[in-house]
C-alpha cells in the first residue's frame, strides 16, 4: 500500500514538473552585443535599458490594421488588435494580452513612482508599464512602448 502511494505521488509529481516545463516559454538570451546588433538603437534603449519612447511618437500609438503585435526582440506574440484601444496617452494601449502570451510582470520603483512593468517573459524585454485604469471588461491598461513591438498583418 504504502509503495504504491509513494509510486502514485511520485508520477503526480513528474506530470506536473512536465506540464509546468511545456507550459514554460523558450528562453531567448542574447549578450548586449547581440541586442544591439540586430536591435535600432531606440528599440534597444526602450527594450534592453528600460527607456520610455515620447508619446504620440511611435509607429503604433495611432494604428488600426487587424493583426498582431509581437515582441521585436524574440517575436513572441503578446497583444491583439481587437484588445487595442485609444486610452488617449499617445502610447499603444490594450485591456489585455492574448491568451498565453509571455507576458511578465514586475514592480517598478523608479522615478519615485510605484508602477508595474510589463516584459516578455521569453527574452526579459522591457515593454512598458500596466495600470489599473483600462476599459471594461478587464479594468487594465497595458500602456506599452512601439519601439518594443513589431506588427503581423491578419491575413
Amino acid at each position: 500500500m504504502k509503495l504504491t502511494l509513494f509510486v502514485l505521488c511520485a508520477c503526480t509529481l513528474l506530470l506536473f514538473a512536465v506540464r509546468a516545463q511545456a507550459a514554460a516559454p523558450e528562453r531567448v538570451e542574447k549578450s548586449e552585443e547581440e541586442w544591439r546588433a540586430i536591435l535600432t538603437p531606440e528599440q534597444f534603449e526602450i527594450t534592453r535599458k528600460k527607456g520610455t519612447e515620447l508619446a504620440f511618437s511611435g509607429a503604433y500609438w495611432d494604428h488600426h490594421e487587424k493583426g498582431v503585435y509581437a515582441c521585436v526582440c524574440c517575436g513572441a506574440q503578446l497583444f491583439s488588435s481587437e484588445t487595442k484601444y485609444d486610452s488617449g496617452s499617445g502610447w499603444p494601449s490594450y485591456w489585455m494580452t492574448i491568451e498565453g502570451a509571455p507576458v511578465a510582470e514586475k514592480r517598478d520603483v523608479s522615478f519615485g513612482m510605484i508602477r508595474t512593468e510589463v516584459l516578455c517573459a521569453r527574452c526579459d524585454a522591457h515593454l512598458g508599464h500596466l495600470f489599473s485604469d483600462g476599459p471594461p471588461p478587464t479594468g487594465l491598461r497595458y500602456c506599452i512602448n512601439s519601439a518594443s513591438l513589431t506588427f503581423i498583418p491578419a491575413e
